[in-house]
């Protein structure tokens, strides 16, 4: 399964979200922190093991830096 993950820097830190998971967004003072904080919470909204997690930086956009949050959920 393959999930976007969008990090947005708003100029006082970091935003985070996983669209395709209602609800599942965080915010924190830097990039590192706030990634680490949506891994956690995708890691529960998915009942899977955030170290099953693979992460891939797929494209920045102005603000914004689009990655892919990759891992199988039957494993």
């Amino acid at each position: 399964m393959i999930l976007d993950i969008i990090i947005t820097n708003t100029g006082d830190g970091f935003t985070a979200e996983i669209p395709s998971l209602n609800g599942c967004e965080s915010w924190a003072h830097d990039e590192d922190s706030v990634m680490d904080k949506i891994l956690d919470l995708a890691s529960f909204y998915l009942k899977t093991d955030a170290k099953k997690f693979k992460i891939d930086k797929a494209r920045v956009i102005k603000n914004k830096t689009i990655y892919k949050l990759v891992f199988n959920k039957s494993s």
